[in-house]
């Protein structure tokens, strides 16, 4: 970790980026939002995630009001941020974020957020065409393909071709850590997924593990996104739940992972 203990920073082949994923340290949260939660829409107290959102803007050297967080139902929706959406208002922009699971731009001084809590978080950044994505991939998600959509929307929008991208996989839950039952395997299946690659019989549970880090990385080559440009953190939400947020540790009603990516001004 990079400059405090609030955030995990990624590296990224220009100076003008940041990509991070913050941490559960060195905010004003408490109990299973312990402490820097800076997601709403998690049951948590509104003026502490306020306070942390604050210090995460602070920290990030942008204004609050250039925070984007939308709020996800597993789809596979991307919407675009553009300088007619950064006009609207709080309520506006609100509306248009409801039922969003990735957000891309090509704006400075906006951080596109992803939340997450063992979901697998993905970053994007056309170094061409100098656009941004923040893709909220949990296993529906990843079965819907929605790190192939974003890409398919960010080459309509941008131009982005797979050789301009580097990604990021953020903290999310291990192949080791993700049991599931036989009809998460068969969507996977059935959506086309190389099951020897990303799949384990568990013989003393009678279950699978699946890897959708794995999943994820297969969509981005699939993309023609050279394997030299994406970066795997390697980090599980389930075995580290004191540094990151899982919710299969802590339950639905706990903090969130908030996953982000900037292009400065």
């Amino acid at each position: 970790m990079k400059d405090s203990r609030r955030l995990h920073r990624y590296p990224v082949p220009d100076r003008r980026v940041t990509a991070f994923s913050t941490t559960r340290h060195g905010g004003r949260g408490s109990g299973a939002y312990a402490s820097f939660n800076c997601t709403p829409y998690t049951g948590d107290d509104a003026a502490v995630v306020k306070a942390n959102q604050a210090t995460l803007c602070e920290e990030l050297g942008i204004c609050e009001e250039h925070l984007v967080i939308p709020y996800q139902t597993h789809s596979c929706n991307v919407l675009p941020i553009d300088a007619a959406f950064m006009q609207l208002s709080t309520e506006e922009r609100r509306a248009l974020l409801q039922e969003r699971d990735a957000v891309m731009t090509d704006l400075t001084g906006v951080c596109l957020c992803i939340s997450t809590a063992d979901c697998i978080p993905v970053l994007l950044y056309d170094a061409t065409h100098g656009a941004i994505a923040a893709i909220h991939a949990g296993w529906r998600g990843t079965v819907g393909h929605i790190v192939s959509h974003t890409l398919q929307a960010m080459r309509e929008a941008y131009g982005t071709s797979g050789a301009d991208v580097y990604a990021t996989i953020g903290p999310g839950i291990s192949l080791e850590a993700f049991e599931v039952g036989l009809e998460v395997y068969t969507a996977f299946e059935e959506a086309g997924f190389d099951m020897e690659q990303m799949a384990r019989w568990h013989e003393a549970k009678g279950k699978y593990h699946l890897d959708l880090p794995a999943a994820n990385r297969m969509q981005l080559l699939a993309a023609d996104v050279p394997p030299a440009q994406i970066h795997d953190c390697g980090i599980c939400t389930y075995t580290r739940h004191h540094d990151f947020f899982s919710a299969r540790r802590l339950g639905i009603k706990s903090g969130r992972i908030l996953s982000g990516i900037l292009l400065k001004e």
